[in-house]
């Protein structure tokens, strides 16, 4: 996993939730209920996420399955290496 990618997705995520949530808390009504706030401002990022950042978290997973995959192989060559040397 590349851990420029994985970082960027994780800014991403957190600008589509404090960017919403800075301004509704702008609004005096939201100010006082700041956990109203809060939820609206998740719904948003969520749905912002959904709809914008499919590609950056399809990078963070094709690292990720590539890292797991090359674990497995390290663990199944030694597992042959092992049993070989019996």
């Amino acid at each position: 996993m590349r851990a420029r990618s994985a970082f960027v997705y994780s800014l991403l995520r957190l600008l589509a939730f404090f960017v919403p949530f800075g301004i509704m808390m702008l609004f005096p009504v939201l100010r006082e209920q700041y956990w109203l706030a809060a939820i609206f401002a998740a719904l948003i990022g969520l749905s912002l996420s959904m709809l914008f950042l499919r590609r950056p978290l399809d990078d963070v997973s094709t690292g990720l399955s590539e890292r797991r995959d090359e674990r497995r192989r390290a663990a199944s060559d030694e597992a042959v290496e092992d049993a070989a040397s019996e």
